[in-house]
């Protein structure tokens, strides 16, 4: 096949982004994206009971966050219905579909029939080859005519050729009796029109495949380029449900989980370059490739998310991250940053992301600057804040007021001062801890000395020194 390369998402608006559909989303995007393609988006809407806006939005949503934009505006496929009739209509014209007048009775009475005999169900209609003079004047569904001999051949680029007897298919609904297009039908036509040239989906679409095949062979147009992925089961081997856990994109960026550590972890869920665990972007476009996909579903572990999500907040830019982190304290409804948050994150933000593996993880971490004046200790730090580790801080207080406010002065006057005391700076390091974050679990206490200035740094020593609550 030559030409730019198309391909599409097409999800369903009757719920969030699931985490596959997220992934199948994230390997169109790749494949286009990698070979100066455009990737599509079209919102498959035809079922108007169960399609909200609400689902619309969130799919967006959800692709937003993980960063898979798309080429153009998003397609309503329920919008094309008139296209997809016509079609339906030009393939009647030409004598490859049919007018048939069965009623659901008709057929549910055969298939009763051909179980009670051990037979086949699927359903011949006798108005196959009707002639138009013996129709009634009745209601009746589109049927295309069905191949009845030979065989159909999916050649998919990752479960292989998958052949079809031709004996096993049926002749597909093309229009209902209400003259309204069905879903395999409108699925060909919108991929024609948009020019789809790679057709990239769930391996549970596979079966629908040779049937699509009917109306592109019956139309003359090309076909596109197969590519069923398997399904993501969980670490139980079992397809992923509710039960393993959270689906939705948007309840993982609610998590904390970064979107570069996300489609990093996504697109090796089933696909495979090498060895290699952790990529970037470009070097995701440049690499992904159909071939590299398994025949086997993929096992989604949380705990190599969160070890691929680690690795991409230590690399990543202080101010894209700050920016998403913005992003997750809103979709996880907690309380937006302060102006002097802000700036202070940033800033602590170096000593910080290479020791987190989500954002919870870095705030917690971040805590000491986040929090303000008088601080909340927890019981843990507390035990750090006896009258003894009060009288050093007493102590060392008023010689780091006249330190030089560097990594290298502060280090040597608390080393002086360990010197001159005979005791260890691990010593010195609990009531530190305490005294700045009020938590015993905190980033260096230089670091966070920097971070929070002079001032900051010697009123919250102080208020530590002077509390006797705490004891």
């Amino acid at each position: 096949m030559t030409g730019q390369v198309v391909t599409r998402f097409a999800p369903s608006p009757t719920g969030y982004l699931h985490i596959g559909g997220a992934r199948t989303a994230l390997f169109n995007w790749l494949y286009a994206r990698g070979r100066g393609g455009k990737f599509l988006l079209r919102i498959e809407d035809t079922d108007r009971e169960r399609s909200t806006p609400e689902a619309t939005a969130a799919i967006l949503q959800g692709m937003s966050w993980l960063g898979l934009d798309h080429d153009g505006a998003a397609v309503s496929q329920f919008d094309g219905a008139k296209r997809h009739a016509e079609v339906a209509l030009q393939l009647l014209d030409e004598g490859k579909a049919y007018k048939c007048f069965a009623t659901q009775d008709e057929i549910a009475a055969f298939r009763d029939q051909a179980r009670s005999e051990g037979k086949s169900t699927l359903y011949r209609s006798p108005w196959r080859d009707a002639e138009a003079t013996s129709h009634p004047d009745a209601p009746y569904v589109v049927r295309i005519k069905a191949p009845r001999e030979g065989e159909t051949i999916i050649r998919d680029q990752v479960q292989g050729d998958v052949t079809i007897r031709n004996e096993q298919l049926d002749d597909m609904i093309l229009l209902r009796s209400d003259g309204t297009p069905v879903y395999m039908l409108a699925v060909v036509v919108d991929d024609h029109d948009m020019g789809v040239t790679h057709v990239i989906r769930g391996d549970d679409h596979l079966n629908n495949a040779a049937r699509q095949m009917m109306i592109y062979t019956a139309m003359g147009w090309d076909l596109p380029v197969y590519a069923h992925i398997p399904l993501i089961h969980g670490v139980d081997g079992k397809k992923l449900s509710k039960r393993h856990g959270a689906l939705g994109a948007q309840e993982y960026q609610a998590m904390g989980y970064p979107a570069a550590g996300m489609r990093n972890y996504l697109a090796r869920l089933g696909w495979s370059h090498g060895d290699d665990e952790f990529f970037n972007d470009a070097q995701a476009k440049e690499w992904f490739d159909l071939d590299g996909i398994g025949k086997s579903p993929a096992r989604f572990d949380t705990k190599k998310l969160e070890n691929l999500c680690g690795q991409h907040l230590a690399v990543a830019d202080d101010a894209a991250l700050l920016q998403e982190i913005v992003s997750y304290l809103e979709a996880a409804d907690q309380p937006a940053l302060s102006e002097t948050q802000t700036v202070l994150l940033r800033d602590a933000l170096y000593c910080l992301k290479d020791r987190a593996k989500t954002f919870p993880d870095l705030l917690e971490k971040a805590h000491f600057s986040l929090t303000s004046r008088p601080l909340d200790v927890d019981a843990k730090a507390a035990k750090n804040l006896n009258s003894v580790s009060r009288g050093i801080l007493n102590d060392l207080t008023p010689q780091l007021q006249n330190a030089s406010w560097s990594r290298e002065g502060l280090e040597a006057v608390t080393s002086s001062y360990c010197e001159a005391n005979e005791i260890k700076f691990g010593k010195m390091a609990g009531p530190l801890r305490a005294a700045l974050a009020g938590r015993a679990a905190t980033p260096s206490v230089f670091d966070m000395m920097l971070v929070l200035g002079r001032e900051e740094s010697l009123a919250r020593l102080n208020d530590a020194a002077n509390d006797d609550a705490t004891e």
